[in-house]
């Protein structure tokens, strides 16, 4: 298993995630991540819900007197608190975790809560009484994860609950490798997104939305810039029945209020959102997917630009993107670096499309080993309907790039991270450029970021790398300490390092699907 390192900001932000984290860890015994990662965070999500209901039971017991009732559940659905019936409360777990049938007990206490809250309603895990569950470490996961508090006032105030879910999915992630992508996006390419998109206002709109990140880093930004969390409105779809049940408790936690629909659903095969026009789409679809039966909708609406190829779903995605947008909309996404340059299939003639319809605001390449499910380096995409639609400078016919390949700071030996600053600068060069209200003036940097006209892109032949555009950095200053130019190299070794690998295994698969491979 993949083990990760906390960063010194999070060991800084939350001191006991990561101690909570290992012993959590060390309790999963054989157990595949995939299926623990249910186990932990659905007790995690009972334990929470049923902080935050006996804090409330203990007020209304005082009450009482007064004819306040603590078993009526209204008096809790009123204030946003679920509903916990006796048999579902971290207490009476707690006091039956050394019980045999703890396990059947576990499952009848997410029964009972899903029964007594419709919108829980097969969200939580229950299958804790399986055999191969072992119910002695189960009854121990109970004791561990009983010893903090995540519902109370105090507790809900810091966010100390998502917080940790938030770390755990992290976790999770890393440990489960290629598929733990699936269903989380690093965080700090979350927070990259969101701040250049700045969702203040609005409906924001992800068709493939794993567990959520997207929908949590835009609540946080409207409330960390002064804006109410109720002024932006949350639509979203996941097609992993799974995934979808994680989204749906790591925004109850949060008290976020989503429209994911009523269940699990294919975006490209059963939109459950076919009418709306969202004001941002954020989204990290899977890179590359060929398995998105692609055949079966050769004449859909969405295809404006060009049918995307039935091997490669990279332009099914993106044009999906561009149908659900409002007039005045604009979207941020993660794609493959191919996305930018390939030619294969008509998806050259698609981006071609694309970029003459002037819909292209910005580009930017990011360094490798961010992501938990490939080392193949990514790329972020932002469109926009309109360039001059009043909320900054007329823009029509540019399109910034950004070269942040050599951004991003390695935590252990195989992951990186972008820090604040590096989201900062990034955001704040495209802020810059599009004349957001208060930002810096814009200047291009050579070997880092250029505002290009839409001739510059025909002269590449509609090819987007931002390699191509900011040219390279200007001469190394000749009194830079050694040391720093140094790790500068090793720094640009190790990513084409990783770039290679990643071309060669694509290569061999290539090679393996002609019939060539071993």
């Amino acid at each position: 298993m993949a083990k990760r390192k906390a960063s010194k900001e999070s060991k800084r932000d939350l001191p006991f995630e990561a101690q909570l984290w290992k012993a959590a860890d060390a309790l999963r015994s054989n157990m595949d991540a995939a299926e623990y990662k249910h186990v932990v965070l659905g007790l995690i999500f009972l334990k929470y819900i049923s902080d935050a209901f006996e804090e409330q039971h203990a007020k209304l017991v005082v009450e009482a007197d007064s004819g306040a009732d603590p078993e009526d559940p209204d008096e809790y659905r009123r204030i946003n608190i679920f509903w916990v019936p006796p048999e579902a409360r971290w207490s009476n777990l707690r006091s039956r975790a050394k019980d045999p049938m703890i396990g059947k007990i576990v499952d009848d206490a997410m029964l009972a809560v899903e029964r007594d809250n419709p919108t829980l309603k097969g969200v939580l895990p229950k299958d804790y009484a399986r055999p191969n569950l072992d119910k002695q470490r189960l009854g121990q996961l109970i004791d561990l994860i009983g010893n903090i508090g995540l519902g109370d006032a105090a507790s809900r105030s810091k966010d100390i609950l998502g917080r940790v879910y938030e770390y755990f999915l992290s976790e999770f992630a890393s440990a489960e490798g290629k598929k733990g992508g699936q269903f989380y996006t690093p965080r700090c390419v979350v927070r990259l997104l969101v701040e250049m998109l700045a969702p203040y206002k609005g409906r924001v709109f992800d068709p493939c939305c794993g567990s959520g990140g997207m929908f949590v880093q835009s609540e946080k930004f409207v409330e960390a810039h002064g804006g109410r969390i109720g002024d932006i409105s949350v639509y979203g779809q996941e097609s992993n029945h799974t995934t979808w049940r994680l989204a749906k408790m790591n925004l109850a936690i949060r008290g976020i209020e989503a429209n994911l629909g009523k269940e699990h659903a294919d975006s490209f095969h059963r939109d459950l959102h076919p009418d709306l026009k969202a004001d941002y789409v954020l989204a990290n679809p899977p890179f590359n997917d060929s398995d998105w039966r692609g055949d079966l909708l050769k004449e859909d609406y969405r295809w404006k630009y060009g049918v995307p190829p039935t091997g490669n779903a990279n332009f099914a995605w993106v044009q999906n993107f561009i149908a659900h947008l409002a007039p005045a909309g604009m979207a941020g996404f993660v794609l493959a670096n191919g996305s930018m340059s390939s030619n294969q299939s008509g998806e050259g003639e698609i981006r071609k499309a694309i970029i003459e319809a002037d819909l292209v605001d910005c580009m930017v390449a990011l360094p490798g080993q961010l992501f938990y499910s490939t080392q193949i380096p990514v790329c972020l995409w932002f469109l926009t309907r309109t360039k001059g639609n009043g909320r900054f400078r007329k823009r029509p016919g540019e399109t910034l790039f950004i070269d942040a390949r050599k951004l991003g700071t390695m935590i252990d030996r195989v992951q990186r991270e972008l820090t604040d600053k590096d989201i900062e600068l990034v955001a704040g060069t495209y802020h810059a450029w599009r004349g957001d209200k208060g930002a810096k003036e814009y200047a291009d940097v050579a070997g880092f970021c250029k505002a290009a006209t839409l001739e510059d892109i025909r002269g590449h032949v509609h090819i987007l790398t931002p390699g191509r555009y900011v040219g390279a950095a200007d001469a190394q200053d000749e009194s830079e300490p050694f040391e720093l130019a140094m790790k500068n190299l090793v720094s640009e070794w190790r990513q084409l390092s990783a770039q290679s690998a990643a071309l060669d295994e694509q290569i061999s698969s290539s090679l393996k699907g002609l019939g060539h491979g071993e």
